[in-house]
Formats: structure tokens, C-alpha cells, sequence
């Protein structure tokens, strides 16, 4: 570092003089490769060239961010949507694989052999089980023929219906909320 004070035996710049000189350093460190453009100038400007690039990206950054939570917002929709299909795919195919003895505890409390005792209670407690998980059976004579929900056996005229009724039922229908597990086996009458 060199000392800038004037020794008694230089001479004394005037005022003048010494502010053009450092107006002329200030000048020269401005422009430090000589080509006559202020370098503090070109720096801010490409410091702003880097703050814009730098604002897109992170625009382009937040963007893709925003998909990927839409993304992963509609995945997580689809795969509750998906498990909450499986589990009562599930519960349905395990209902079906009781309609046997469904129907077998049907026929009997027909016959009268599910009066009472402790095969009505293991009974009762097995058709209320089920129909939590939203088991029911349908079809009783006197109800509207559908074929989206019976399978008619037989049909026979009647001039008793005016349109297409259950005379008799041969099997009653099983179904999870709306879905049918096996349409009801009926015997129909058709007006004549």
C-alpha cells in the first residue's frame, strides 16, 4: 500500500487536480479491461440476466412441483378408490362362497327345523354377521319380475297380474348393498 500524503520536498497537487485524478482511478477500476464500457454497469445488468434465468427456473421448478402434488393427490385417490373395490370384491366373493349354506339355513327355518335352539342362534348370529357387511337376500312372491334381479324358471299366464309378477320363489336372491351375487330363482306370472 503506498502512502498517499505529500513529503514536504513534493509538490502539493491543488484540489482540482486531485479530484480529476481520482475521478480518472475510479474511472480506470470501473473499467478494468479497458474497452470503454463501465464494468460495474455490465456486471448489474448480467446480475439481473441471472436474477431473471434464475426466477424462470425456480417458476419452472414450482410448476413441476404443483404437478407432481396433482399427480400424487390423484394417486393417492385412485389406490383408496382401488383398495376400498378389493376389499368388497373380497367380502362378495366370501359371501358367495357361503350361498350353500345359506340357502340350506333357509330351507330349514321353511321347514320349521330353525324354530329355536342352538343352531337358530348360530344361525341368527351368522345372517346378522352378513348383513353388516351388507348381505341381504330378496325375491318374495307378489314382487315385480326384473330380470336384471330374478331368473325366471317358468312362466305361466294368469289373469290375476297385469304385468309380469313372482308367483313363487324357488331360490331366493343374495346381494352386497346393490351389487347381485346370484339373482333370485322365481317362478313367474304373466298377465294374459
Amino acid at each position: 500500500m503506498t502512502d498517499t500524503t505529500p513529503t514536504p520536498d513534493e509538490p502539493q497537487e491543488d484540489a482540482q487536480a486531485q479530484a480529476e485524478r481520482i475521478v480518472n482511478e475510479a474511472a480506470s477500476f470501473l473499467d478494468e479491461n479497458q474497452d470503454g464500457i463501465d464494468d460495474l454497469t455490465a456486471d448489474e445488468e448480467g446480475a439481473d440476466d441471472a436474477l431473471n434465468a434464475a426466477y424462470a427456473k425456480a417458476a419452472e421448478h414450482l410448476a413441476d412441483l404443483q404437478r407432481l402434488q396433482a399427480e400424487y393427490v390423484n394417486y393417492r385417490k385412485r389406490v383408496d378408490r382401488d383398495r376400498e373395490l378389493i376389499g368388497e370384491h373380497a367380502t362378495a366373493k366370501a359371501v358367495e362362497a357361503l350361498i350353500p349354506a345359506l340357502d340350506d339355513i333357509a330351507a330349514a327355518r321353511d321347514h320349521g327345523d330353525l324354530a329355536d335352539g342352538p343352531f337358530a342362534a348360530i344361525a341368527d348370529k351368522l345372517e346378522g354377521a352378513l348383513g353388516r357387511l351388507g348381505w341381504s337376500t330378496y325375491g318374495a312372491a307378489g314382487d315385480e319380475f326384473d330380470p336384471q334381479l330374478h331368473e325366471a324358471l317358468m312362466s305361466q299366464p294368469s289373469a290375476e297380474v297385469e304385468e309380469p309378477t313372482v308367483q313363487q320363489v324357488a331360490q331366493p336372491g343374495h346381494r352386497m348393498g346393490e351389487r347381485v351375487l346370484r339373482p333370485a330363482r322365481v317362478i313367474v306370472a304373466q298377465p294374459e
